[in-house]
């Protein structure tokens, strides 16, 4: 091997490795001494590391190196750890070597031993070396083959700037690409916004056990998405145990606490035995608590310091339990919102905000449409049984309306995928024709026309406007504003609901400002975009 500057290595005196005090010393192989014994390894300097109590073993293992190698000069440091197995202490005393030594990087190339010394040790030397605190590389030993004494065994150098190792980031990116790839069921979604998110959603899966938060609108594919980094981190052996989930809006009262942190028996009429409860069953695995905005006031008391703790109190019990879990959460509702009207604890917000991730709408990654109708219409073929496609004409129809904004998608992944389950099931011998896409979207249009009928009732006109306002407009305008307001909720922005409620007049403007006009035409009113979105948005 050659160098241009001095050869300096540091390591540590190996307390087994390199012992022994008689001449048999010589007859085993001993890496400290050894590694210098390297006829290409030119060492003009060794740093040798060890405890007080290894004083008279570290003269020893000295004096041996300049005996087999006089060149090297070898100069001893006391390094006292206390306890060897104790992280903190070992490193902080390493630390204090590397800070008072003086590096001359100009004159001298400096080597870590790292067979030496306890795994501790080790790992210290590894962190100190990798963030340049030791301006170094690291180098291994390893004993000859045979034990044959003659021969000082094998090294290798390894050089920490892994942007040298092409084969490793190449792996390490086909993991992450692989793991991306599983965190959306394998559709190769265009979607920049969702992208980002799910590329943030794999770091933090696979890396940390704190409660993590999923927003989203309803059907935006919240508790699929649960299952899958639930299913990462077991693939990962991030966790061993269960996955469980439950809806907060389907349980209300006892049987909500019986339900989530179970009861003894005789706890309340009915309980005739006990029940474990859904937050001991997720010990060591992912509990899932959709909708967590449901929950009432109590059970919010309690999951808090079943978060925070680890243990709480079944009903009826005088003996609190124990369950390690990780939390995921869901809501489609602004928790911010429920903590100002008092529906929401606060700490408990601030403690399952640790990782917060939002997912869009169908309605806001329309790009995702066609790879997401391709994964559809493969599965329906699971479900129908029979291989579906769909024709050419009927597949460009479909995407035509789906990807525009007169699809609301207001169940997001939930209607579209009814709508491609539906359509596969009608497809005659399993072939989708234009005449069932047409079929199809008219039955959408008129599914949402009254959902937004029913929402676009008195009830909302009478949230946005106070009944005095209300009843000085007239019915013409009432009905006029209704279905503005049923588009501008539908509509992700002021400008695009101005483009599609005067799609037809801006066509024969010179300058068109839609936005501006349908401000203007709200104020009318005493209503603005913000109001409308806000109310549009607000839980129930």
């Amino acid at each position: 091997m050659l160098v241009r500057h001095k050869l300096v290595v540091i390591g540590l005196v190996g307390s087994a490795l390199d012992g022994g005090q008689g001449p048999n010393r010589w007859s085993r192989w001993r890496p400290t001494v050894d590694l210098v014994r390297h006829d290409d390894l030119v060492v003009a300097r060794f740093e040798l590391l060890h405890t007080s109590r290894e004083r008279t073993l570290a003269h020893v293992v000295a004096e041996d190196m300049r005996s087999v190698s006089p060149e090297t000069e070898v100069r001893t440091h006391v390094v006292d750890f206390g306890d060897p197995w104790d992280f903190g202490m070992v490193y902080e005393k390493l630390h204090e070597f590397a800070e008072t030594y003086t590096f001359d990087p100009e004159h001298e190339e400096y080597l870590v031993h790292v067979t030496t010394g306890t795994h501790v040790a080790q790992i210290c030397l590894f962190l100190l070396t990798e963030t340049r605190y030791i301006p170094a590389r690291l180098i291994q030993t390893a004993p000859p083959r045979r034990h044959d004494s003659t021969k000082p065994g094998s090294f290798s150098i390894i050089d920490l700037d892994l942007s040298k190792y092409d084969r490793l980031a190449a792996r390490f990116q086909q993991q992450q690409r692989q793991d991306l790839s599983f965190l959306k069921a394998g559709i190769d979604t265009r979607s920049r916004a969702f992208n980002e998110v799910i590329a943030r959603i794999e770091q933090v899966a696979v890396a940390s056990r704190a409660p993590m938060l999923i927003a989203g609108p309803t059907g935006a594919g919240k508790s699929k998405l649960a299952r899958r980094i639930y299913e990462l981190k077991k693939q990962r052996q991030r966790l061993a145990g269960p996955f469980v989930e439950v809806n907060c809006a389907t349980i209300r009262g006892d049987a909500a606490m019986s339900a989530l942190f179970g009861h003894v028996r005789g706890s309340f009429t009915g309980a005739v035995r006990d029940r474990p409860g859904l937050l001991r069953s997720a010990d060591g695995g992912v509990l899932f608590l959709d909708e967590i905005g449901e929950l009432g006031a109590d059970e919010q008391g309690v999951l808090l310091r079943a978060i925070e703790e680890r243990q709480f109190l079944p009903l009826g019990a005088d003996r609190e339990v124990r369950s390690d879990f990780q939390l995921i959460a869901g809501t489609n509702a602004d928790l911010t919102a429920l903590v100002r009207r008092g529906r929401f604890r606060e700490d408990l917000l601030a403690r399952i905000n640790m990782w917060t991730f939002r997912l869009p709408g169908l309605a806001e990654r329309r790009e995702d449409v066609e790879p997401n109708l391709e994964h559809e219409i493969t599965a329906s073929s699971t479900v129908t049984g029979m291989r579906v496609s769909m024709s050419r004409e009927a597949r460009a129809r479909f995407l035509t309306f789906a990807t525009s904004s007169d699809a609301r998608w207001p169940g997001n992944f939930r209607d579209f995928n009814g709508a491609i389950l539906r359509m596969a099931t009608l497809a005659p011998g399993g072939r989708i024709t234009t005449e069932i896409v047409d079929e199809e979207i008219r039955r959408l249009q008129a599914s949402w026309r009254a959902m937004e009928d029913a929402d676009l009732g008195t009830d909302l006109l009478e949230a946005l406007l106070d009944s005095e306002r209300l009843a000085n407009i007239d019915e013409f305008d009432r009905l006029q504003l209704k279905e503005v307001v049923r588009v501008c909720r539908s509509c992700a922005s002021l400008s695009e609901a101005g483009r599609r409620l005067f799609s037809v007049s801006r066509t024969k403007r010179a300058a068109t400002n839609d936005a501006d006009r349908l401000r203007k035409y709200l104020v009318r009113f005493g209503l603005d975009w913000k109001t409308i979105k806000a109310e549009s948005q607000s839980p129930a």
